[in-house]
């Protein structure tokens, strides 16, 4: 089951990576891809607020790894806790605000983490 969890943990990271790095710094290229519903000439007007977002989901990465890298199994399920929650409420509040593609991409999968966590 641990390394299930482990598993669980390292997938939403890379996710919450990907978003980093073209948030951070593919917005104008990749992100046109990813949110096509955007007009185009939308991208360079919200590059700033797209790279603070970016900022955020790298947060988001460091307290997931961190939580791995934590010896006291207790400590270390209470820091993946608290982050994989983060990632839940960010994935309820996209599904409601933007698109409920978010919750399946980023909610459902920090859903199944924090089940694989308390049981």
């Amino acid at each position: 089951m641990e390394l299930l969890t482990n598993l669980v943990i390292g997938l939403i990271a890379a996710l919450h990576l990907y978003f980093l790095w073209f948030e951070m710094f593919a917005w104008e290229t990749t992100g046109r891809k990813i949110f096509r519903q955007m007009p185009k000439e939308m991208f360079p007007k919200t590059k700033v607020l797209a790279a603070n977002q970016g900022l955020y989901n790298g947060f988001l990465v460091a307290g997931l790894v961190w939580s791995r890298v934590i010896t006291d199994p207790i400590w270390a399920d209470k820091v993946a806790l608290f982050f994989l929650t983060c990632v839940l409420i960010a994935g309820i509040f996209g599904a409601i605000t933007a698109s409920k593609k978010i919750f399946y991409v980023q909610g459902l999968p920090a859903l199944v983490g924090i089940v694989l966590i308390l049981f």
